[in-house]
């Protein structure tokens, strides 16, 4: 048995660095670029039509400046840094409000700015994207930019007296009425994808500070208290699936379940753990928890080998089939779970026949229920970027072949 797992992630990481090369990254160099304006186009649609005229949204941005970033750090290549340079260059040049700091929800084809709102899982990502610059080239303002912006966080969405960030403020930090990220979600003031999205960039601040030598305490502390809101106020301790919408108390407004965030959390809680490197909270409270929200989302696993998103969507969208394969993976390398291997390994054989579009580059959005591709959604575009597929891929390049901690 080990030795097949062994010969099955071998082939795995060369068919993802394969993907990742020939398919991902060539779509957004060759197709996405607006080397007129700057910057990317902010929108493709599914029938492949570049909408020049797309509003470019921060997330899309910031998840750009991470993939290009990553993959320069991961694989090198000129070619990567100097779109993640273009793209670093265009958010500090468009999207830094610098009246008030913080950056915008979005800005006009023209580097106008667009959206105003101040909503901090955007910020959050900008932060990631920076951090990660700061890693690959070792540049200091862009490590200083993002240092800023999590001082911006935690000076206007942490909450004072019942701990977590809020979602959103205006453009001058004032109390706003409609705070959803987008008009799926649920008008309330806290959530776990914000909550999310913003240990994730934390966490990959305070590896950037690290390998610059910068002092990091204030980043650490903020790590260990979003390990503390997940595990003590997110997670619900009966079904260990991840609640999804809070008010300012964290009373508990919505009982649906996200098997694709499920996932996705079970491993970016435990890279934040890990990253902080303290034992007690690593073995004892954070990965009993990180294997029983693994299990919890299997509950979204088909027949097919993919995972659907949650109970009312049947469609099998990118995102999480990707985080799903990261997530189970996760668990094989660090606890040596032979079943998680295999369904890692199933959810990418579910991507590779349905989901990788060979003939344009990219991954279609979704597969419907009934199998057929959905070209409805965007090919590319303010929520479609190569961030978790292009992550997926560097994730499982950048990981040790062998499980490397083995606990039962």
């Amino acid at each position: 048995m080990k030795g097949n797992n062994e010969k099955a992630l071998q082939m795995l990481k060369a068919e993802v660095a394969e993907c990742l090369t020939q398919n991902i990254l060539p779509f957004w160099l060759d197709r996405m670029q607006d080397h007129k304006r700057g910057g990317w186009y902010g929108r493709m649609t599914g029938h492949y039509e570049i909408v020049p005229v797309a509003p470019r949204g921060a997330v899309l941005s910031g998840r750009l400046l991470w993939a290009f970033s990553a993959a320069y750090r991961v694989l090198g290549g000129k070619g990567y840094l100097e779109a993640a340079t273009r793209t670093k260059d265009y958010i500090l040049s468009y999207f830094l409000d610098r009246e008030y700091g913080g950056v915008y929800w979005s800005v006009t084809a023209d580097g106008r700015p667009m959206d105003t709102k101040k909503q901090f899982y955007a910020i959050g990502f900008i932060i990631y994207g920076f951090a990660e610059y700061a890693r690959a080239t070792g540049d200091a303002a862009a490590l200083e930019t993002a240092l800023q912006l999590y001082d911006v966080i935690e000076l206007h969405a942490w909450d004072v007296k019942n701990g977590g960030y809020i979602e959103a403020c205006t453009r001058d930090w004032r109390p706003i009425a409609d705070m959803r990220l987008s008009a799926k979600d649920e008008n309330y003031p806290k959530s776990q994808n914000t909550h999310l999205h913003i240990i994730e960039p934390y966490t990959n601040l305070l590896r950037a500070l690290r390998e610059a030598g910068v002092e990091c305490s204030r980043v650490t502390e903020s790590c260990r208290r979003l390990i503390d809101i997940f595990t003590d106020k997110i997670l619900d301790p009966e079904t260990y699936h991840l609640d999804l919408f809070f008010d300012m108390d964290w009373r508990r407004m919505s009982t649906a379940e996200s098997y694709g965030h499920d996932i996705e959390c079970s491993w970016l809680l435990h890279e934040a753990a890990l990253v902080l490197g303290d034992e007690d909270l690593l073995y004892n409270k954070v990965e009993p928890i990180v294997r029983e929200v693994a299990r919890a989302s299997e509950k979204g696993l088909q027949a097919d080998g993919s995972m659907i998103h949650d109970s009312g969507d049947a469609d099998r969208e990118w995102w999480v089939q990707a985080e799903a394969v990261v997530g189970f993976l996760n668990i094989y390398l660090h606890f040596g779970d032979d079943a998680a291997l295999d369904k890692a390994l199933g959810v990418w054989r579910y991507i590779k026949d349905h989901l990788i579009d060979r003939e344009h580059g990219e991954w279609y959005w979704s597969v419907r229920s009934d199998g057929t591709i959905n070209l409805d959604d965007d090919h590319a575009g303010f929520w479609k970027c190569p961030y978790h597929n292009s992550r997926m891929c560097l994730e499982i390049l950048s990981s040790n072949i062998k499980p490397f901690v083995i606990r039962q």
